[in-house]
């Protein structure tokens, strides 16, 4: 697991990963954070990690951890499967450690957040939503999407008022550059929007935002209403906030239980079974053009046959 720690003990990032693979029954659990300037890990960190069941913690963070996890060192062991975000530069690094066979949970990114708002929405409660992922880092992303330019000044001047009164004002600051309103025609405009975005965070702050949320199909996770900000999926709703960012949500969805585990099938056939199984196979093996596979089944079948002939050909005990 990678937790990052660069400017916030992300304890919660701990649970979200720690509960699902104790409850997937995983065996070893390494844990890997980067430490403040004192060398120490943060308490609520470690407290967290022992209360999931997290066997190992050391005090390595960003591409050094995903590279020691991915390898091995004399001290970390080499893991099979890397959990956990980070900024560009970790995220980069558990795409390349991919190359080599190491598997990793999905692309998680810097934070982005999309919130789509009509007049019905409360203007202080989206400004508030934007900033909540703007602190993540300079890097992180949000985007305001909206059907008047009345709402989009109106929430600007709240993101405006609230960043002043913030601890990481300046982190706000620095997101908040590169960060983007549009103003769009109607529901289906919007709709395209945030689809073609796939934000990782979408909060709909509309009227009827269940009808809505039917038209979402590229998103990590979705908040419905004035009453669902991105702040409880990321502590205490019951989803994962280990999610897809940078577009991915096009294509993977975030983690779950199903991402600690992986399935293996088994399969046994009767002669019964192949008897009638075989001739498909066979047909489908030759449309294919592959013989070998073909003769696999061919061979088994002739054996049958052959047997069949042989216990017809001997005299029954009544005949003796």
């Amino acid at each position: 697991l990678y937790i990052p720690g660069g400017t916030a003990p992300l304890f919660s990032t701990v649970l979200m990963l720690g509960v699902p693979a104790a409850l997937a029954g995983c065996q070893e659990v390494v844990l890997c954070s980067p430490p403040d300037s004192a060398g120490k890990l943060h308490p609520a960190i470690l407290f967290a990690a022992k209360l999931v069941g997290v066997t190992r913690v050391f005090k390595v963070g960003g591409v050094q951890a995903i590279a020691a996890m991915a390898y091995g060192t004399q001290t970390v062991p080499r893991v099979y499967k890397i959990f956990g975000p980070g900024n560009q530069y970790v995220m980069g690094a558990k795409a390349l450690v991919q190359r080599d066979g190491v598997q990793i949970d999905l692309p998680a990114g810097p934070s982005e957040v999309m919130v789509i708002a009509d007049s019905s929405c409360v203007p202080q409660f989206v400004a508030a939503d934007l900033l909540s992922q703007a602190e993540h880092g300079p890097d992180s992303q949000v985007v305001l999407v909206t059907f008047s330019e009345e709402t989009a000044k109106a929430v600007n001047a709240e993101v405006t008022r609230q960043t002043q009164s913030l601890s990481r004002s300046q982190i706000c600051l620095a997101s908040l550059k590169h960060s983007k309103c549009i103003v769009v025609r109607d529901r289906t405009e919007a709709l395209a929007v945030a689809n073609l975005y796939a934000p990782e965070h979408l909060i709909l702050s509309v009227e009827d935002p269940e009808a809505m949320a039917q038209g979402v199909v590229n998103a990590g996770s979705v908040f419905l209403g004035n009453y669902a900000p991105e702040s409880v999926g990321d502590y205490a709703s019951g989803t994962n906030h280990t999610l897809p960012t940078n577009g991915a949500a096009r294509a993977v969805s975030g983690v779950s239980l199903d991402s600690f585990q992986k399935k293996i099938t088994f399969q046994k056939l009767s002669p019964e079974g192949l008897r009638a199984l075989g001739p498909v196979v066979e047909a489908m093996a030759e449309a294919e053009q592959l013989a070998a596979h073909k003769s696999a089944v061919s061979y088994r079948l002739a054996h049958l046959a052959a047997a069949g002939k042989e216990l017809r050909k001997r005299p029954r005990e009544e005949d003796k």
